[in-house]
Order: C-alpha cells, then sequence, then structure tokens
C-alpha cells in the first residue's frame, strides 16, 4: 500500500509529502474526520513512509523495513484500538513505557491510536505528559471522528489533519471500475453515503441496501396510494431493521426528496433514485406541501428514536401520516 491506494484527499497527502520533503514533520498529528473516509488508511501509508529506509516522500515498497510493515511485523510500529469501545489506561501505560526505548531499527518509532477519543480522561493526561516532551524519534498518530472529546492541551499539542467527505461521484467511478457495480447502482451509493467510503464498500458487496429499499418503495408505493392497513403490517419489516433505522429512514428522505425535486424541475439526472424513475413519476400527484410534511415527520422520527421514544409506536404514527 501506499499513497496511490488512497482515494480522494489529495490536499492532505500532498501535506504530509510536503513536510517529509522539507524535514517538518510533527512529533504528533490528529487525523480527524467522520466515520468510513479513509483516515486509517491514510496513517498507515504515512506511518509506512516515515519508517522506509529511503526516507523519501513515497515508501519504495522494497527495503526490509516495507515488507515488515506490509507483513504486519515492524518492531518500531505499533497501532493501539479500543477493546469494547475503550482504550484501557493500563494500554496508555504501556505504550508510553515502550516510547521511553529506542527504535530497534531505522530512525523512528511510529505509533497510531485509532478511536483515541475511548481514552477516559486521566489516559488522555498521561498520554499528556509524552506528548509535552517527546522523544525525538517517535511520531504519533491519533485518530477521531469526535475531536470535541478529547482535551485542549493534547489538541494544542498536536497538527490537526482534517478529513472531509469524498465526492459522490469519485465513489460511483470507483463503485463502477473495481466492484462492477451497476452505474445506476453505484449513483444511488455515492449519494446515500454521504462521502464515506467504507459505507460504500459495504453497501456495494452485501447487497443488502437496495433489499432494503425495494421494500421501502414497496410500502411507500402503498401507503400513497391509500393502503392504511400498509401502515400496520409494515411494523414487523421496521422492527426486523430496528438497529439500521437510520438508514432505513434516510431512504425513505432520499425518496421523498428526490419526489419533490422531480416535481419541481423535472430533471432525471437530478435525482438520486434515478433508476425508479417510473415509479416516481407514478407518485408525481402528490402535492408540494406534503412532501415537506413528510420529510419532516420522517426526520422528526429520527430525532425521537434517538431519545428512545418507543419505536413502534413512532414508526406507525409516521407510517400513517403518509
Amino acid at each position: 500500500m501506499d499513497f496511490t491506494d488512497i482515494l480522494g484527499h489529495e490536499r492532505q497527502i500532498d501535506s504530509l509529502k510536503s513536510a517529509i520533503e522539507k524535514g517538518t514533520i510533527s512529533h504528533s498529528y490528529l487525523f480527524e474526520g467522520e466515520e468510513g473516509l479513509g483516515k486509517r488508511d491514510l496513517a498507515l501509508v504515512f506511518a509506512k513512509t516515515l519508517l522506509c529506509e529511503e526516507g523519501k516522500s513515497e515508501p519504495c515498497n522494497k527495503c526490509s523495513s516495507c515488507r515488515k510493515f506490509d507483513g504486519d511485523n515492524h518492531p518500531d510500529f505499533k497501532i493501539t484500538r479500543p477493546v469494547k469501545n475503550l482504550i484501557k489506561i493500563e494500554k496508555v501505560g504501556e505504550l508510553i513505557k515502550d516510547m521511553a526505548t529506542r527504535p530497534l531499527e531505522g530512525r523512528r518509532k511510529i505509533y497510531i491510536i485509532d478511536d483515541c477519543h475511548t481514552l477516559r480522561l486521566e489516559s488522555q493526561n498521561a498520554l499528556l505528559k509524552t506528548l509535552e516532551e517527546p522523544p525525538e524519534y517517535i511520531n504519533i498518530i491519533l485518530i477521531t471522528p469526535f475531536k470535541n472529546k478529547i482535551i485542549p492541551t493534547i489538541l494544542s499539542r498536536c497538527q490537526i489533519v482534517k478529513f472531509y467527505p469524498l465526492k459522490g461521484s469519485v465513489i460511483t467511478n470507483l463503485l463502477v471500475e473495481k466492484y462492477g457495480i451497476d452505474q445506476s447502482e453505484a449513483s444511488f451509493i455515492g449519494a446515500f453515503a454521504k462521502g464515506s467510503l467504507r459505507k460504500s464498500i459495504e453497501y456495494a458487496t452485501s447487497g443488502k441496501l437496495f433489499e432494503k429499499r425495494e421494500e421501502i418503495i414497496k410500502i411507500i408505493d402503498a401507503l400513497i396510494k391509500g393502503d392504511k392497513t400498509r401502515a400496520l403490517t409494515s411494523l414487523n419489516f421496521f422492527s426486523e431493521n430496528k438497529e439500521n433505522a437510520e438508514e432505513i429512514l434516510d431512504i425513505m428522505i432520499y425518496w421523498f426528496r428526490d419526489l419533490l425535486v422531480f416535481k419541481e424541475t423535472g430533471n432525471p439526472n437530478l435525482l438520486v433514485n434515478v433508476d425508479k424513475v417510473e415509479v416516481l413519476s407514478s407518485q408525481y400527484h402528490i402535492d408540494l406541501n406534503k412532501i415537506n410534511d413528510i420529510i419532516y415527520r420522517i426526520d422528526e422520527t429520527k430525532v425521537n428514536i434517538k431519545r428512545n421514544v418507543n419505536f413502534n409506536l413512532l414508526i406507525e404514527t409516521m407510517l400513517l401520516s403518509i
């Protein structure tokens, strides 16, 4: 793996490579951004490059260091991940102790702490002492989607690298070219995944997203045609997918958003569900105010689910309102 394997994030890559070329590499980095954007992959490539024996802005992929890194057995590289959503203070103590010893090979020791927001306050304070006076041979990369959960004194000692969602077109092209996904389905995933590479690949390889979408479209179509009994008979589907309720409701929001756009513009190229134009056309008669009201009700349902309001009652009320 090297920088060419990273999808998007060109500005972040250029910044890191420039730091290597200029010799201005920070001892501590914080890679921050939503889940699934590729932060971990870039952190790994950056770590591999810093350890490479060639000392250039790209890993050579040939030296002993690169081969060991790719084989997950480099003695001067450690990655720490949470166990049951927690990185224990004992683990931080082990890391700090290891940081005090010089590299076994080469000039550096690299540490990645993944999901660093799972460090409790005492663990963050323990790590802070090392960040304040780091040994000259170490580089630490912290990774998190929740920068606000990291204490300010740690943030002030890190160079923050912000990651942004990937463009839908970038994801669409990848899914078509690398995974052989149909263009229309890839376009839907590219929009629906909200810039998350990880989610996009999961959606593309599992196929479950489109199974759920087909069922949701059938439910919506029946409700729009006035079949109130479908509001009750559909509860089992929502209950079975309760853990993915937000995803299900997002499918519904995207559907009604498409209906709104289609009514106002008549342009199918602006649709997320571009492969379902025929079904959307059959629902063209719905009033714009009604569509807006439905979208508002679905959003309200999402919020109330997070507040632990009775799930079945929320879903039944939402479906009856449609």
